[in-house]
């Protein structure tokens, strides 16, 4: 059976050493971090992640902002509050929570966040840095962050020569999960709903990363043995074992199967998962030592 990848104990790492970063910027007489965090309505999940990334942010000592819109409000306000963020000198970093309510264009939204405090890493200047390979300045989406942090804990820094396929091609996943899988010397195929024999070629990955959001669709026939499996997926199917209405949480991997030829496993729930608040607070962290004029800590 697989290792499986604690996703849960790699956060936890990294919000210790963004603890531990952010007491030595004080220390050396900056201003703690900030972040402000902007959310526009009143969606359930939207809240739900809100609330835990401005406690997270609190746990690492850092100054937190919260925004709180109604639904009806204007594309306009909602850009006058950015450009006030951007000019407040105690925030580092910019979190517009998605999505927003249809009457507001969510890529100018992103687009008007100063890059430098693009903490998403949606702005197309940090795009175009990791597209580029210039990952000292870049901000690179949480997600595809955090996945790569837990295959360099199983595999080392170095995937030189490793096949690696990508199953998902989205800007905020498939993408930027590509390109920093290139920039560790990986040879990469992004694979979709329209590559044709999909799981011959994912049976050809010694890395394969799921990013479709079709629930349980990597089946265990497509991995390499020994393969590392990082499934990013989070889907609510039923559960009527558990009772009428029920559901439970699964990945974009059947991860009973796939688990018994994989050399290492992320779970659904507890791996990719919590990595990617953490990685938030982990570009907040180095945007504020970036504004210090100070090296941008590595994790």
């Amino acid at each position: 059976m697989a290792e499986v990848i604690d996703g849960k104990s790699v956060a936890e790492d990294v919000v210790q050493k963004v603890k531990a970063l952010t007491a030595e910027l004080v220390g050396k007489g900056a201003e703690k971090p900030g972040l402000a965090v902007v959310i526009v309505g009143e969606d359930p999940a939207s809240q739900v992640y809100v609330a835990s990334k401005s406690r997270t942010a609190k746990e690492c000592g850092f100054h937190s902002l919260q925004h709180t819109l109604p639904a009806d409000t204007s594309e306009q306000a909602l850009l006058k509050i950015i450009g006030d963020l951007n000019a407040d000198p105690a925030v580092n970093g910019i979190l517009v929570q998605l999505p927003l309510p249809g009457h507001i264009d969510s890529g100018k939204i992103i687009q008007a966040i100063a890059p430098e405090k693009d903490v998403d890493g949606f702005h197309f200047i940090n795009v175009g840095k990791l597209g580029t390979g210039e990952l000292e300045t870049a901000f690179v989406p949480c997600t595809p962050a955090g996945s790569m942090l837990l295959i360099e804990r199983m595999r080392g820094k170095d995937l030189s020569g490793l096949n690696a396929v990508v199953v998902g091609r989205s800007n905020i996943v498939g993408k930027p999960m590509a390109n920093l899988l290139l920039a560790a010397n990986c040879t990469v195929t992004i694979a979709h709903s329209r590559t044709r024999d999909l799981p011959a070629l994912a049976r050809t990955a010694d890395i394969l990363v799921a990013a479709v959001g079709r629930p349980e669709m990597v089946k265990g026939d497509w991995v390499k043995p020994g393969a590392t499996v990082v499934d990013v997926g989070i889907n609510r199917i039923a559960a009527p074992e558990k009772g009428e209405g029920k559901t439970r949480l699964v990945g974009d991997v059947a991860y009973a199967e796939a688990a018994k030829a994989a050399g290492a496993i992320t779970p659904v729930p507890g791996g990719v998962g919590p990595m990617t608040i953490a990685m938030l607070m982990a570009n907040t962290v180095a945007s504020a030592y970036l504004a210090a004029g100070m090296k941008r800590p590595s994790f």
